[in-house]
């Protein structure tokens, strides 16, 4: 029998971009409060963030087609607080509510007057928003590959890779002169990539330890099986390697002339949307490359 995935590719671009909103408005913050003079990229982060967030809910929302036979169900997940989902409800809506109004105060001229505690609280929200992603698959607790404390943390960890790389690569494009300027944001985005190949392999290794053969399964699935060719190709080349490559060379091994000329932007670029592609990469991987621990219920 052929296991087909319960979840798939709008559920994979819902986990993406709820991650990339949440890690976009985090870095953003962070700048906020080190690097105040980076007004665009602030507000690069500041706008990223509600839309990528709100278009994944559009899709989340779009995939739970019972739910728009029966609306209800989406009030009903508020009532039950020791659910994962209803906690990942709160954080998304009160997220969204911080991230509209951060937004549009900062669209309005007042970037720099939005209070310190709401940009913190977004922040806050938006680390919760990325680490729920990875907590909402750990709930399907027949799925090795999901069912393991190292899956947050990576969605984590990937979460502030996109939200930065996105940030950076409107900066590329909308003001390139902060985007030469944030030297040490750069450097710090640089080591996200690595981290990321980090917790892969430690994920790997752990779940196909797992005294269950869907551990194992799951593992071989997503390095050998179906799914190898686009963990190999999209996620570990494209989305880890090349970036770190180009970002190494562009960070610690060019002039400052060179780096920040039209070339370097373009390296850079090319670097960032690599790291977007390896990001929705992941997400589907880690879907699509589950298997169950199969039940087996012996006769009475």
């Amino acid at each position: 029998m052929v296991f087909e995935p319960i979840w798939g590719t709008i559920i994979g671009a819902y986990l993406f971009l709820a991650g990339l909103g949440g890690g976009a408005f985090a870095s953003a913050t962070y700048l906020r409060l080190k690097h105040p003079q980076l007004v665009h990229l602030i507000r690069y982060g500041r706008v990223i963030a509600p839309i990528c967030v709100i278009v994944g809910l559009c899709l989340l929302m779009a995939d739970a087609t019972a739910g728009f036979h029966n609306p209800l169900r989406f009030a009903l997940l508020l009532t039950n607080f020791g659910s994962v989902m209803t906690w990942g409800v709160v954080f998304l809506a009160l997220f969204v509510i911080i991230a509209l109004i951060v937004a549009v105060m900062d669209l309005l001229g007042r970037g720099l007057k939005v209070p310190v505690w709401l940009d913190v609280a977004g922040a806050v929200l938006g680390i919760c928003v990325c680490v729920y992603t990875g907590c909402l698959l750990g709930v399907a607790k027949t799925f090795p590959l999901w069912n393991n404390p190292l899956l947050p943390v990576l969605f984590l960890v990937s979460a502030f890779s996109t939200g930065m790389a996105a940030m950076l690569l409107a900066g590329i494009i909308g003001a390139p002169k902060e985007f030469n300027a944030a030297v040490g944001f750069k450097k710090f985005h640089f080591f996200l990539p690595v981290a990321e190949l980090v917790l892969v392999a430690a994920l790997c290794f752990i779940v196909a330890s797992n005294a269950e053969d869907a551990g194992l399964a799951s593992v071989m699935n997503l390095i050998a099986g179906d799914c190898a060719v686009a963990f190999w190709l999209a996620f570990i080349l494209i989305g880890l390697v090349l970036p770190t490559v180009l970002e190494c060379k562009e960070l610690w091994f060019t002039r400052a002339e060179v780096e920040e000329s039209g070339r370097g932007h373009l390296v850079s670029g090319v670097s960032d949307a690599c790291l977007l592609i390896g990001g929705f990469a992941l997400r589907l991987l880690i879907l699509a490359a589950a298997m169950p621990i199969t039940i087996v219920q012996p006769w009475m």
